[in-house]
């Protein structure tokens, strides 16, 4: 037993080891530009990555700014798409499931917002569909994807990939909450760094 939970371990810090850090800096650039623009940020992904995009909104949303919640007036704006669990099953019923994510960025989308779509497969339809409205309204895409990429890797503008054997969905998912904090740690770092620089 120990000796499988060791080699997962390993597998991890391999992945960890091999970040693509300067297309996470970048990722970090284009997040740092939309809130200059008072853009939002929406994110989507399916299954494992939808549960990783829900929780990253409810971080980046709170923990960014929870140390100076009196001192900066304007927040970022992180959405889930599709915002509600009766969303997605309205749009997979009567549009079809691929259009779950593309259907609702296209409500809202707009030229100062950025997305981030997460795949890990990085083929999953209804994120390339998505892609391709982001793409169409000239929006920045980061794009997290696993084993080989994919489309979505190809098309984004930060293109985040951890590179796995296909089907390693876990050590894929692992490394892409890594680094959702790291994103999430950066701007509440920067951000107090700003005030205090200000006294």
């Amino acid at each position: 037993m120990k000796r499988y939970i060791n080699k997962f371990a390993n597998e991890v810090k391999s992945a960890l080891s091999n970040l693509p850090t300067e297309e996470i800096a970048k990722a970090i650039n284009i997040l740092q530009a939309c809130y200059e623009r008072n853009g939002r940020i929406y994110i989507f992904g399916n299954g494992g990555s939808l549960s990783l995009a829900t929780h990253w909104v409810s971080d980046f949303n709170k923990t960014v700014f929870r140390s100076n919640l009196d001192k900066i007036p304007r927040r970022f704006q992180a959405v889930r798409l599709p915002s509600t669990e009766s969303e997605i099953t309205a749009w997979a019923n009567d549009v079809g499931f691929d259009m779950i994510f593309a259907g609702p960025l296209e409500n809202y989308i707009q030229d100062i917002d950025v997305i981030i779509a997460i795949s890990s497969s990085g083929d999953s339809e209804n994120i390339i569909k998505a892609v391709e409205v982001a793409k169409k309204h000239k929006v920045p895409v980061i794009g997290l994807s696993g084993f080989d990429g994919g489309r979505l890797n190809k098309m984004s503008d930060a293109k985040i990939l951890i590179k796995t054997d296909k089907g390693e969905y876990e050590i894929v998912e692992s490394v892409h909450d890594v680094i959702l904090h790291t994103m999430t740690k950066y701007f509440h770092d920067y951000f107090n760094s700003l005030i205090k620089n200000e006294k």
